[in-house]
């Protein structure tokens, strides 16, 4: 754990676990105890912590860009689409082919 941080406690009145096991949980969460284990779990080396920094602030930096923009009422922005992938289907090409030359074809 870093220097200076608060220890977590909590006191348990009229014998109600439940609620200081409440409040313990909420207290951990707050205090950053439990993120700090999760992290030290595993090793970082510090090039991927710095990567991990930079990769985020650039998304921040996209986002707010984009924000702006909308707000400065920017209609040309795209999001980013998913790619629409052809069907193997092949069927739909020669009934198109089959409108161009004019012939009709009874299924």
């Amino acid at each position: 754990m870093s220097k200076n941080v608060k220890l977590v406690s909590v006191e348990v009145r009229k014998g109600d676990i439940n609620r200081a096991l409440k409040q313990l949980k909420r207290k951990t969460i707050d205090s950053g105890h439990l993120l700090e284990v999760r992290d030290r779990k595993n090793y970082t080396k510090p090039k991927t912590v710095r990567r991990k920094q930079k990769l985020d602030a650039i998304r921040k930096n996209n986002l707010s860009v984009m924000i702006e923009k909308i707000e400065a009422g920017d209609n040309t922005i795209r999001l980013k689409e998913k790619k629409v992938y052809k069907s193997k289907n092949n069927s739909d090409k020669s009934e198109k082919t089959i409108e161009t030359y004019g012939l009709k074809m009874e299924k």
